[in-house]
């Protein structure tokens, strides 16, 4: 049992914790508050030029992984060009926070300050929580854990003095090949990704945070990379309106404050040839703002990205984009040079004053909504403590518990007998690892083996004969990679092991593993149980082993379809 003072110093965190996020709450949604008549705003917005106005729609890429050059290049683009914000990247907490001070002091306006949070801060920076990949979160039924995370991504946030979170991640996820959003959606039902997003979205709102809902009008069902090329969605409008679009519809009910718009080549909706949705007026006008009504903040895709610069280089694409109705042009590769492209195009009439203006507005409006109308430092002071606090690791591992899904089996073939020889194998792996050392403290006569993603055939040979000693056996396949895609990269004589393994006739296969990679298994649905266990992270090994040990209930459903034998919403509760 802790201590009492440990349980006082643990419950007075978790107080503060809540007091914090209950101060960020807004007493309007930032939709609610455009249009209405805002001093700061104004005032803001009469001291500026044509220049600066323009320039307040760009948002610029910002590091503290990459050396004081970089950084003071970004300070020098601040400086000179007055930008609306930045969007931070790779590096670490205590450097980032520093590097926001810096940034801040010398802005004329106060920047916005955004980040790449799907799964909160820890998705870029070190030493800080990773909450779980979306497809986990998928399979959760309780959606009020996603709030709770929403909340607690936006205490980081504004912990760190950042405002806007370009996330959820929105698209249904339709096609298992996707290179690019994938484990990053939260399935491939329409009606869960909405309901799952709106949650997240809501929790992060709820506490004082801009988020983005992405990528309109739907990233899920392509498999070109926008990054390197352009992707073709080749649907119909029928088609886009009832799948790719419902969830981005019901975030707009549900209040979202930016919607991002995706690098792709939609015919249906403009038959431009190679024009990306970004830079589409018929697309970001015509029907995210006046079909759909959306009011809030749009943001375009990076606009250094493949598909935009591909066919539309050296600032082009940034007049376009802005042509189109993109309220924030988000890492432009020459930001002066399409500054200077927008003033020019306004002066040409290209588009109207009225029309400039309110967007120009609507960033300002922001940032006033957001609490940058004081500027605030960011103290450092346990920033650490503060982003790793009890009441965010808790919530972790409860997501984790919550995403566990049963595939196969009952309670007797999942929890096997303790006092039978045991094997415990894991699968793409160099070393042991935790679901091997917290089951092996259950199961007293057991031992463990380790098969990395390239044993050569000789070796899986004797191990099969060896485990063939073995009353039963545990399996655990493991994905290391930093992003788990829809195959394993074990080697075919690897994945053979494990169709051979999963025969025998006492076993538990737990897939810490993109749930897509199960179609990759051949033979993987003839063991005697099957955990989906979605990631390799330390939380869901513990759940894995929770669940094997009827500590915890599976309550997971699949968020996806994986082949005949696993459809989606597939899930035995346990």
């Amino acid at each position: 049992m802790l201590p009492t003072v440990k349980y006082l110093q643990i419950a007075t965190l978790i107080f503060l914790n809540c007091i914090v996020i209950q101060a960020f709450a807004q007493k309007d949604s930032y939709v609610q508050t455009i249009g209405q008549q805002n001093h700061w705003v104004d005032s803001v917005f009469n001291k500026m030029n044509r220049r600066q106005k323009i320039a307040q729609l760009f948002f610029v890429r910002a590091h503290t992984n990459k050396g004081q050059r970089y950084e003071d290049s970004v300070a020098e683009v601040i400086r000179d060009q007055q930008i609306g914000g930045l969007v931070f990247f790779q590096g670490g907490p205590v450097r980032q926070a520093d590097l926001i001070n810096r940034y801040q002091k010398i802005a004329h306006t106060p920047l916005l300050i955004a980040m790449d949070g799907e799964w909160g801060i820890g998705m870029r920076l070190d030493s800080t929580i990773s909450y779980p990949y979306q497809m986990t979160l998928g399979a959760i039924q309780d959606n009020t854990l996603i709030y709770k995370m929403g909340q607690q991504v936006a205490y980081d946030f504004k912990r760190l003095g950042m405002q806007m979170n370009f996330g959820p991640d929105m698209d249904v996820n339709n096609n298992p090949n996707n290179p690019v959003i994938n484990y990053r959606s939260f399935g491939d039902n329409k009606y869960n990704v909405a309901e799952k997003g709106i949650a997240y979205l809501k929790g992060m709102q709820d506490a004082g945070l801009l988020t983005t809902a992405k990528h309109f009008p739907g990233h899920g069902d392509t498999n070109v990379d926008s990054h390197f090329d352009l992707p073709l969605l080749p649907f119909t409008r029928e088609r886009l309106d009832t799948l790719e679009e419902y969830p981005f519809r019901e975030a707009i009910k549900a209040g979202i404050s930016g919607i991002m718009i995706a690098h792709m080549d939609i015919p249906a909706l403009d038959n431009t040839k190679n024009l990306p949705s970004t830079l589409s007026r018929k697309i970001v006008t015509g029907v995210l703002k006046d079909s759909l009504g959306f009011k809030g903040l749009v943001v375009s895709d990076a606009m250094e990205m493949k598909a935009v610069t591909k066919y539309f280089p050296d600032g082009e694409a940034e007049v376009k984009a802005f042509l189109a109705g993109n309220d924030i042009i988000e890492l432009s590769d020459n930001s002066e040079k399409a500054i200077l492209g927008i003033r020019k195009a306004i002066r040409k009439g290209q588009i109207s004053t009225e029309e400039f203006e309110a967007r120009v507005k609507k960033i300002l409006a922001a940032k006033y909504w957001a609490g940058l109308a004081k500027v605030k430092e960011v103290s450092t002071v346990r920033l650490d403590e503060d982003l790793n606090r009890p009441a965010a690791v808790a919530l972790v591992q409860q997501l984790s518990d919550a995403a566990v899904t049963v595939l196969k089996g009952n309670t007797s073939s999942v929890q096997l007998d303790p006092f039978l020889k045991t094997a415990i194998v894991s699968i793409g792996v160099d070393e042991h690892t935790l679901f091997q050392a917290e089951l092996c403290k259950w199961y007293p006569y057991s031992r463990l083996f380790i098969v990395n993603k390239n044993t050569p055939i000789a070796r899986l040979n004797q191990l099969l004969e060896a485990l063939k000693q073995y009353d039963q056996v545990f399996i655990g396949i493991h994905d290391t990679r930093l992003r788990p895609q829809s195959k394993l990269d074990y080697s075919g004589e690897v994945k053979q092991f494990i169709t051979d393994l999963v025969q025998h006739q006492n076993t538990v296969t737990c897939v810490f593993a993109n749930p897509y990679t199960i179609a990759t298994l051949p033979g993987i649905e003839k063991s005697g149980a099957i955990i989906a266990c979605y990631q390799m992270s330390d939380e869901m090994q513990r759940a894995a082993v929770k669940v094997i040990t009827r500590r915890l209930d599976a309550t997971g459903k699949l968020p996806v379809r994986v082949n005949a034998f696993f459809p989606n919403g597939m899930g035995i509760g346990l």
